[in-house]
Parts: C-alpha cells; structure tokens; sequence
C-alpha cells in the first residue's frame, strides 16, 4: 500500500487584497523525501511555506499536512513538525542546553535533550551561552530546537544563508542524517549547489505558479540538453546570429556580455560558434563549456539566476 503524502496542496491560491501572491499552486509531496522549493522574490515562495507551516491561512485550495488540515486538527499537526527558520532570536543568556530543554518542554515527548544536542553536533557548546555562539552555532542550534519533538515532517527556511562554507557544510551533513532516518524535509534556499546536494526533488515557483518540478536531471533535460556554450565576442553575435548558425541551439540566455547557448552535441556546436565569429568579423573574447547546471533551468524559466534575484 502507498504511503500517503506528506503535504498535499491542490489549487492553493492567497490574495493581498488586490495581490494574487499565490495563483492555483498544487502538490504533492512524499512522505521521506526531501524537496527543495525554489523562487524569485515575489513568487509566492514564502507564503507557500507559511500556509504549509500553519503560519497563514490561504484564501482558498485544499492543503493536507501530515493527512490533517490546519483549520481543525492544528494541534495535531504542530506536535509532528519542526520548523527552522532563516533567523531565529534566542535568549542570550540561556546556554544550548537550557534552550533544548525551555522547547522540549513544549512537547509531550520527542528526542531526550541530549540527543537533540548530539544531532546537529553541538555538545562541546552544551554549556554555552548562546550571546557567545558563532553565526553557524547558532543555525545549528535552530535546527536543534526544531528536531527536539522528533518531527515527521521538517521545514527548513534558507538555514545556511550567510553561513561560512564549512559552517553550511556541517548543516549539510545534519540534514543529510534526517533523510536517512526517513524524515520528510522541505527546504528553501537561494544555494543551487546545496538544492542539488541536498534535494531529491525541486519544485520551482514563478509569478504565484508551480512553473518546473522533478529531479535536478529531469528538470536539466527539460530545457533541452545537459551541455553549455558560454561565448563572448567584440564585437557582440546578436542571438539571430548564433541562432542561425550554431546547429542544435535549445535555449540562448545571457548574462551581460557572454551568451550561453545550451546544446546537445558540443562537438559540433562549438566550430560552429568559432565559424560565426570568424564569418562576422568578430574576436572572440570568452569561449568556454560545461555541463548545465540547476541555475541554467532557473534562468531559463524565469530570465534571472536565483543568486542575481537575492542580490
């Protein structure tokens, strides 16, 4: 028998009065995986997790947390999730310990405090206050918060935004132990990398509606090959140009000056991208390849990076 979902949204819509910041999103995600959901500013992003989390009520559509609707079972719900946000405020003066143990107080039962502590690799700071805990020490100790109750279900909100590289790598390996204890988690972050790394499955969202959703080499196949041609010429291939005259050209973007040019056989669009330089007249400046990453399928389907969009 199949498990049911964890979350079930179908037909989600939420106004502002005359904003529609959500417009008809639906989905379905299993329970054990982890999602990444991804947006530009204003997509609905965030109001989406928010009316999943219980935060928001939505003007209308059905969402199923768990099985259960927040309108009539939202006790039932908050004792079975965790929640980890972008920026948590702590008391200062509390050690990691005593602020384990002020929420594990919250909830009938969960992970001893301990445990909690051990998961996101805290003990050596279990005694510490937490006005002296570095800005990862910290994130790590909201992840800690939220995994006390033992949560079915985990969301976590841009949890290594700001972080060191190692300090978000360490976040990384946390969420990586929670997939391998089955837990559901959703993630939204603005770290490509860290959606690849991390996700089993991202759901893209653009202007209120779900625009792309699959595996990260679903969604790279889906904007028709797996290659990248990055040029830059002086003077400039206008995209008719390059078009024209580089065969199997399945997406053109750019970015400033350089074109990128996704393709399926490098071998022979790249002498065809030199034979249109060399036939315009124009020197080549930049010419390099690579595979096609997670922010090519966000630049494609909404005209921006997700990295430029926070910038």
């Amino acid at each position: 028998m199949t498990a049911p979902p964890a979350i079930s949204v179908h037909n989600l819509i939420k106004r502002f009065e005359d904003v529609v910041a959500v417009n008809g999103i639906s989905l379905d995600i299993a329970a054990g995986s982890c999602v990444g959901l991804l947006g530009p500013n204003g997509a609905g992003k965030t109001t989406t997790v928010e009316i999943l989390e219980g935060i928001q009520a939505p003007t209308s559509g059905e969402v199923r947390v768990l099985g259960h609707r927040w309108e009539t079972d939202a006790a039932a719900i908050r004792e079975r999730i965790g929640l980890a946000l972008q920026q948590t405020q702590f008391y200062d003066r509390l050690t990691v310990k005593e602020t384990v143990e002020l929420f594990r107080s919250f909830y009938p039962r969960g992970l001893s405090v301990e445990d909690a502590i051990r998961q996101v690799q805290l003990q050596e700071k279990a005694k510490t206050y937490v006005m002296k805990l570095s800005g990862g020490q910290k994130q790590r100790l909201a992840v800690a918060v939220a995994l006390v109750a033992d949560p079915e279900l985990l969301f976590l909100d841009e949890p290594t935004t700001g972080l060191d590289p190692q300090s978000r790598r360490s976040l990384w390996d946390v969420i990586d132990a929670l997939r391998g204890k089955g837990r559901t988690v959703l993630l939204t972050t603005h770290y490509m990398e860290e959606a690849a790394q991390l996700c089993d499955r991202i759901v893209i969202v653009d202007r209120g509606r779900v625009v792309a959703d699959g595996t990260v080499q679903e969604l790279i196949r889906s904007i028709g090959g797996e290659q990248c041609i990055e040029v830059a010429t002086s003077p400039a291939l206008t995209d008719d140009q390059l078009r024209a005259q580089v065969p199997g050209v399945a997406r053109l973007t750019r970015r400033g000056s350089v074109a990128a040019l996704t393709v399926q056989e490098l071998h022979v669009a790249v002498p065809a991208v030199v034979a249109a330089a060399q036939a315009a007249g124009a020197t080549l400046q930049q010419l390099s390849t690579r595979q096609s990453t997670l922010d090519d399928v966000f630049l494609a389907l909404t005209g921006h990076s997700l990295r430029e969009d926070e910038a």
